[in-house]
């Protein structure tokens, strides 16, 4: 990798940290999948899962690099792609090369069972870059904005869980709606605990949900989302015999957020936004060992 590429994915795409969180989360919905079926994933379903969901979440952060190349010039020039460090043709051919992976993935693993699924994930990824054709309109209405862009959230993992139950049951299991919902409440978790942010870190022309909603408002739409999100993720645990213990985690997670919502409210000193930035990874690591991973390896002691 040369240095200019290193230097890219330190700043937009961090492959170390982004592949530790990604695997997780896809061990967790192979997992999953497994557990309601009474079953094991086997290591072919885990490694085309995360080879499948990391390329996935590299292609969102092309598309952003594409959808966003204009406002990054006019407000955010010192990102790589605005001051020249790569281009939007390289990370193109990237987003290619990433591509005919995922499908060579896919049929490896699974012939063309998972390609039906990959080709929505695909086609939805491509409506999103073109803002479904009505850019305007969504960013004047910012929550339609916010669910449109979240749904792929469940799509993605959808896919995932399907790289288990597609080339063993060929039907995707009951209770699996409850974890493509939590899935979809973590993504909208990261993505406005990402974009709330204290007065002196605000940027112009960056549309934060604290300068769109107001501080207030803002945080309370986070906190109410990582609350209904550990109200989901009960429920999703008790169809694999998990309930009770991710619901005390749950509500733990709800008493520190709502800790850390408090302080950000009443002392937002610059980068005090990031806290919450972090504690929403957080939430979304603990939901998914809670609803995967450790059940999984517990299931093997019983």
């Amino acid at each position: 990798m040369s240095n200019r590429w290193w230097i890219y994915q330190q700043e937009r795409f961090p492959i170390f940290t982004n592949g530790m969180l990604i695997a997780a989360l896809s061990v967790s919905a192979v997992s999953y999948s497994a557990l309601l079926r009474d079953g094991i994933p086997s290591w072919g379903s885990i490694l085309a899962a995360f080879g499948i969901t990391f390329l996935l979440f590299l292609q969102l952060r092309i598309a952003d690099e594409f959808k966003d190349y204009e406002e990054d010039c006019r407000f955010r020039a010192y990102r790589p792609v605005p001051r020249g460090l790569v281009s939007l043709r390289e990370l193109g051919y990237v987003g290619i090369v990433a591509a005919i992976a995922q499908g060579g993935l896919a049929l490896g693993f699974a012939g063309v069972a998972l390609l039906p699924y990959l080709f929505g994930v695909w086609l939805y990824l491509g409506l999103m870059s073109r803002e479904f054709f009505i850019p305007n309109w969504l960013k004047a209405h910012p929550i339609i904005y916010l669910v449109s862009h979240m749904t792929i959230m469940p799509l993605i993992y959808g896919l995932a869980t399907a790289c288990d139950w597609s080339v063993t049951t060929g039907w995707p299991p009951l209770g699996l709606p409850w974890f493509l919902a939590v899935s979809f409440c973590n993504g909208i978790i990261i993505e406005v605990g990402r974009k709330i942010r204290s007065p002196k870190d605000e940027e112009v022309g960056v549309e934060t949900y604290s300068h769109l909603w107001g501080r207030k408002a803002a945080v309370f739409v986070w906190l109410s989302i990582c609350t209904l999100t550990g109200v989901l993720a009960a429920i999703a645990g008790r169809f694999i015999g998990f309930g009770y213990p991710l619901a005390l985690v749950s509500w733990a997670l709800v008493g520190f957020s709502g800790l850390a919502a408090a302080g950000f409210l009443h002392h937002p000193v610059a980068g005090a936004g990031k806290r919450l930035e972090k504690l929403s990874g957080l939430w979304t690591l603990f939901v998914y060992l809670g609803l995967g991973i450790i059940p999984l390896v517990l299931s093997q002691y019983r």
